[in-house]
């Protein structure tokens, strides 16, 4: 087991786009996205805190957004209930996708990112092939019997989960379903490195570790506050520490396998919900949302020197 370091703040960005509704690293970490409630997506060096290109085009709140596996595309989900697949370079919509009947909550690709999966209001979950001019979706799931909050792939599986309190697993390969009740509300989900474990943020302030193959429930972590907001949750690139936003200005560090809080992290002392999170790919280091900040933590005291 890696022993611990406590994170420090690194750089504070005011994001200047409204209430920032989700951060996300792009598939190295090299770069990082900020969503917007002024219906934007700004491209970010997280270590410097420049920004980069800002992507204009949606009707509404931006609420998630990925970046494909060479960086050279994004693709991003709004309440407008679109989808668009940006050019990242150019900075312009290659192609806009409508099918959703309520807002898109939540957008990913697929391992080659050939395929970006959505989730939305409308309890659905899409699948559009981007890689060809087809405009509607090559597959619709909906079985959830509420919101879609998170999507996730990997090689094999499709993960869903949804404020019906399930995790639903579509299995690729074979087209089977799984359904894990976890029974409460699930406001994100999160994958270990591995792909043996999802990490479930819950509407009742607790995260679960859930096993992959079994939907059994492994370990649960309880110390921060939900208060019935969407808070992420997220697991640290050494598959050791499990994070998780707060509604009290404070993000936690969880030790994964011995549940007990590592660190209590104070983003603000005038609180604000942190609700977004991401954790960096490889090294320790994380990107926190609070109303219009994204704050980049590291353990990394060097991190400078690594400056493009």
């Amino acid at each position: 087991m890696p022993e611990f370091e406590n994170f420090n703040l690194k750089t504070t960005i005011d994001c200047k786009q409204g209430a920032v509704r989700a951060v996300r690293y792009n598939v190295d970490g090299t770069y990082c996205l900020s969503c917007g409630s002024d219906k934007k997506i700004k491209l970010w060096n997280p270590v410097s805190g420049i920004l980069l290109k800002t992507y204009g085009g949606h009707a509404d709140e931006v609420t998630d957004a990925a970046g494909s596996c060479d960086s050279s595309y994004i693709v991003s989900a709004s309440l407008d209930k679109s989808i668009i697949y940006w050019d990242v370079s150019t900075g312009a919509p290659v192609r806009r996708l409508r099918s959703h009947a309520g807002g898109v909550r939540c957008v990913c690709f697929n391992e080659d990112s050939s395929v970006a999966i959505s989730g939305g209001r409308d309890n659905a979950v899409m699948c559009w092939d981007i890689r060809t001019r087809r405009l509607d979706p090559v597959q619709v799931m909906k079985e959830a019997r509420d919101c879609i909050t998170t999507v996730a792939t990997n090689e094999n599986r499709i993960y869903a989960a949804s404020l019906d309190g399930c995790v639903r697993t579509y299995d690729i390969r074979v087209g089977e379903l799984t359904c894990d009740k976890v029974g409460e509300p699930i406001t994100y989900l999160a994958q270990t490195r591995d792909e043996q474990c999802l990490v479930a943020g819950c509407q009742d302030s607790v995260v679960r570790l859930l096993d992959c193959e079994t939907g059994g429930l492994l370990s649960e972590y309880k110390g921060h506050c939900g208060d019935d907001y969407h808070i992420e949750c997220g697991i640290l690139a050494n598959d050791a520490h499990i994070v998780t936003g707060s509604s009290n200005g404070d993000a936690f560090v969880y030790d994964l396998l011995e549940t007990k809080v590592l660190q209590r992290i104070r983003i603000s002392d005038n609180g604000g919900v942190v609700h977004s999170l991401a954790t960096h790919p490889k090294r320790q280091e994380m990107l926190f949302a609070r109303r219009r900040d994204m704050y980049v933590f590291s353990t990394d005291l060097q991190i400078e020197e690594e400056q493009l």
